[in-house]
């Protein structure tokens, strides 16, 4: 795991800009603090930071070269079967002089260029840079896990594995104001945009190749688009069952390689839970690590994380956490972030790896599981509107009680209701604006009142709407109980939710405290097997992850299948009521810097404050955390 930079200047005067390459490369130490160096050519140079996993020997420092210097490569990420490639290409009369896998993917492009990206599994993005051509290829893992942004003019392109390392450059700090109402709407920005224009993200499964100025992006993977006559769809469910258990088993297998210490994280939930099954049948001892919540019983899983580990005879670790040691984070978290990116629980994640990182070096996780196998509330919400029947007209018609009862994430009753609620609109709404008002946290109509007039001059509705149909194309309207169309939902959670949030957050809070995350249940293989089962597979009326659960039933401790499936909630409410009221209303939301700054409404945001502070805050402190986010962004980078 390792941060990337660099440029590819398209004339002497892109050149100018490759002066500050040490300054980017400086930004992106966090990510690998083992090693930095830089490889520099006339119009292409390239920067490379190394957390240090597989092959620990200076040979394979990066950026490393081929034997005749033609080539050059710097790379993040991991290959697992890089053994056999290896093997393959040395039968091809490749020799190699390291044994990692750093090496595999630079030789492996030298002989077939990006075709031998189908053969790779793994994690990455890289950049390899050919001097007799004056090519430059930028390639991207298949789901995204590993980040690559780039920012492109009339006289350079440049890339990186972070944003902050392309402000380094000097690249000029343009506000997309799209972007930030997609970010107000759903607290993350979706790919392949970012907040600034002219940056975006290069998609999953991509690569670019850049020559003589000339940029072509293609797709080299897509997540399959479910079928029903797949084979895998056809075959008994028993069948699916034991073809699950043999993919996941060797995907576990394979991410086991290290040259460090490695662990697992174990929350007590059923993914952790399989990944930590599975890790422990080829390592002794395997390392787990746990968060337990002092402060709130209702979020701490520890006594179940406690009876996986002890099942498998795990050496088993609980930081168990105050809200004072959360707070303490606080600003170290928002410190790091270099886009705006307010899913609250990367608190959680960037303690988890702060703690884990002094123990080991890598560490497995169960991200990916939810949005593969059905497994969030949202999931349920959908599966009981298109079936319909008597409950569901019951909480659509008593949607006026749920409008006015207390509505609030911090109490069981106030949470409940506001679930109804929310079940309730949905029932109303097509299928793409039913998965959208589940997807976001604003109404449209609530960000525009947020948004200053300037602000929302700067938008084209058009615009705003072709990226909303984007996200939403693949939802389509289904007729009667079928589940037939719910695949599309996961296959939505997938382009969206995956590789916005859930990966984004797991990697900036892993990289910031050094720490390598491998996600198991991301392999491609796995992906392609379960996007082809059908949705019955995944969800029924009684349970989600369904295939998951009853694989491992016989396998993970009981307790595990009698309890409901909990997020973790940070106490944003109680912050911002104690502790960060100073921060609210005489800094970042005081009425005269949001009037000075000119992007919001100055009336909006007040009313905002004002709901938060009262009886009924309903989910307006994650709309507020937004905010502060936002705000706190911008102060750093813009003011």
């Amino acid at each position: 795991m390792c941060g990337i930079t660099g440029i590819y200047a398209f004339n002497e005067l892109g050149r100018f800009n490759s002066v500050k390459l040490s300054q980017a490369l400086d930004t992106l130490r966090q990510r690998g603090p083992d090693f930095a160096d830089m490889s520099l050519h006339h119009f292409v140079n390239l920067g490379h930071t190394r957390l240090s996993i597989i092959d620990l020997s200076r040979e394979a420092n990066q950026p490393m070269k081929d034997e005749s210097g033609r080539f050059t490569i710097v790379y993040n990420g991991e290959i697992y079967n890089y053994p056999s490639l290896k093997k393959d290409l040395e039968e091809k009369g490749y020799s190699f002089r390291t044994n990692c896998d750093t090496e595999i993917l630079l030789k492996g492009y030298m002989h077939e260029k990006e075709q031998f990206l189908h053969r790779v599994n793994g994690f990455f993005a890289c950049a390899i840079y050919d001097a007799d051509t004056q090519e430059l290829f930028l390639a991207r893992d298949r789901l995204g896990i590993k980040p690559l942004l780039v920012y492109e003019d009339e006289d350079k392109l440049i890339f990186g594995s972070e944003m902050k390392a392309l402000i380094r450059f000097g690249i000029p700090k343009e506000l997309d104001y799209l972007s930030l109402k997609q970010f107000l709407q759903l607290n993350y920005i979706p790919g392949p945009n970012t907040i600034l224009k002219n940056v975006r993200r290069i998609a999953p499964g991509h690569f670019l190749k850049i020559k003589k100025g000339q940029i072509i992006e293609q797709a080299y993977y897509q997540i399959p688009k479910p079928h029903p006559a797949h084979p895998a769809a056809v075959r008994g469910y028993e069948q699916q069952k034991k073809q699950l258990l043999e993919i996941l088993e060797q995907s576990v297998q394979q991410r086991l390689i290290a040259d460090v210490p490695l662990g697992a994280f174990l929350s007590g939930g059923i993914d952790s839970s399989v990944i930590t099954a599975l890790a422990s049948r080829f390592t002794d001892k395997l390392n787990t690590f746990s968060i337990g919540y002092r402060d709130e019983a209702f979020f701490d899983e520890t006594q179940y994380a406690n009876l996986v580990a002890k099942k498998f005879n795990t050496q088993h670790t609980v930081f168990s956490l105050t809200n004072q040691d959360l707070y303490d984070h606080l600003f170290q978290v928002l410190d790091y972030i270099d886009e705006p990116f307010a899913d609250s629980s990367a608190l959680a994640v960037y303690i988890l790896s702060k703690r884990t990182a002094q123990k080991v070096k890598v560490a497995l996780s169960g991200d990916g599981a939810d949005e593969l196998f059905s497994g969030y509330n949202k999931h349920t919400a959908e599966f009981r509107a298109r079936q319909g029947g008597f409950s569901a007209q019951v909480i659509k018609n008593l949607q006026p009680l749920w409008q006015r009862l207390p509505k609030s994430r911090n109490s069981f009753w106030g949470n409940k209701v506001r679930q109804l609620l929310r079940f309730a609109e949905g029932l109303d709404l097509s299928e793409k604006e039913r998965y959208w008002r589940w997807a976001i946290f604003a109404q449209e109509q609530e960000v525009q009142n947020l948004l200053s007039e300037s602000s929302r001059a700067q938008i084209q509705d058009a615009l705003y709407q072709n990226r909303k149909e984007a996200i939403l194309q693949h939802i389509h309207h289904y007729s009667g109980k079928s589940l037939e169309a719910f695949n599309e939902v996961l296959y939505t959670d997938m382009q969206l939710v995956l590789p916005g949030d859930m990966l984004t957050k797991v990697d900036m809070m892993s990289m910031a405290n050094s720490l390598e995350v491998r996600v198991p249940f991301l392999d491609h293989h796995l992906v392609d097997f379960v996007m082809s089962l059908p949705a019955e597979s995944k969800i029924n009326s009684g349970m989600r992850k369904r295939i998951l659960q009853d694989t491992f039933r016989d396998v993970l401790p009981k307790e595990l299948y009698r309890r409901p499936k909990k997020g973790f909630e940070v106490p944003l409410l109680k912050w911002f009521r104690g502790e960060l009221r100073g921060l609210i209303e005489d800094d970042l939301l005081k009425d005269e810097f949001i009037q000075e700054q000119g992007i919001f409404a100055v009336e909006e945001v007040k009313k905002m404050k004002n709901q938060l502070f009262s009886a009924n805050p309903q989910d307006v402190h994650a709309r507020i955390w937004g905010l502060i986010v936002f705000q706190y962004w911008w102060k750093k980078w813009f003011n």
